[in-house]
């Protein structure tokens, strides 16, 4: 069956990874999006035209994570790779530590996906299955797939994820610095073993965490605690360091965003999230944009097609 002609837009939030305590388990889809739409062509390869974010950086040839991602996803299903047009519009901060490149993975397999509608079916485990082989972990891509506040884990039969709603008084706050940060360098200064006393710190928080965000927002401050990556990472990023220090020695559940070095405030309603913007604001030494959002429950969808 000829593919030419058909053409699908997909629309992938942001996503905050850890969320604390919640290293490489956690993670929480927000209200800033990246589109792609995606034509298929006679012609083989890919033309992309890149707008916005990344303009002028991004790839536009077959190196392209989006381009990639399609090409890995139809070679996945036992499908010939068509030529196509690919145009991007891209709002998510790269480098930022809000899961711009679990995004465009995402944007490429749910195209792909909406592409082969009537070909192949792609079901929700296999979306996560192949998103996690191209990502490395499932904890940004889960979100960008499903929306919300999801938990994600891998069994030998693959990466699983669960997908909880988050309770309405939650209020995100992301502050964005203009510098960014390497997440592979951001990994390189985690140690190879923890201490036993903040493995379970980090489980009795992590747990703690969910209770938070599902049910007692009031919660978020003693949920947010971590020992076991933030303070490792702190010498690479140490305006995000002092903020956060800053922030919570206010009260306010700040932790890293992802491997940073955005700042991502949990604040118990939009009161306390426009105090911490103030106070970030007033008290930062270099300029950070305040980002008040969402949280996204539908994860990625395609708009059209």
């Amino acid at each position: 069956m000829s593919l030419t002609g058909r053409s699908v837009t997909v629309r992938v939030p942001a996503t905050s990874a850890n969320l604390g305590p919640g290293f490489d388990t956690l993670g929480l889809a927000l209200s800033v999006y990246d589109e792609v739409t995606v034509t298929v062509r006679d012609e083989p390869g890919a033309f992309v035209e890149v707008n916005g974010v990344g303009e002028s950086v991004v790839p536009t040839d077959a190196s392209n994570l989006v381009v990639r991602s399609i090409a890995y996803t139809f070679e996945a299903m036992g499908q010939p790779v068509p030529g196509f047009d690919l145009v991007a519009h891209n709002v998510i901060p790269h480098g930022r530590g809000l899961g711009s490149s679990g995004a465009a993975v995402v944007a490429g397999i749910v195209a792909a996906k909406g592409l082969l509608a009537d070909v192949v079916d792609i079901d929700s485990d296999t979306l996560l299955r192949v998103a996690t082989e191209l990502e490395g972990h499932p904890d940004n891509v889960a979100p960008a797939l499903f929306g919300g506040l999801t938990i994600a884990w891998v069994e030998p039969t693959g990466p699983q994820h669960k997908k909880l709603l988050v309770h309405r008084g939650v209020s995100p706050l992301i502050l964005v610095p203009q510098h960014t940060l390497s997440t592979k360098l951001a990994r390189s200064l985690q140690p190879v073993s923890v201490p036993h006393e903040d493995a379970v710190f980090n489980v009795s928080r992590s747990a703690l965490l969910i209770a938070a965000l599902t049910q007692s927002p009031e919660l978020l401050f003693a949920g947010t605690e971590d020992r076991l990556h933030q303070s490792y990472r702190a010498s690479a990023m140490p305006e995000t360091d002092r903020l956060v220090t800053l922030l919570r020695s206010a009260g306010h559940a700040a932790v890293v965003s992802g491997a940073g070095p955005s700042i991502l405030v949990l604040a118990d309603g939009p009161g306390q999230r426009l105090q911490a913007a103030e106070l970030v604001a007033n008290e930062s030494e270099t300029p950070w944009e305040s980002m008040l959002l969402a949280v996204d429950v539908r994860g990625a969808t395609i708009v059209s097609d």
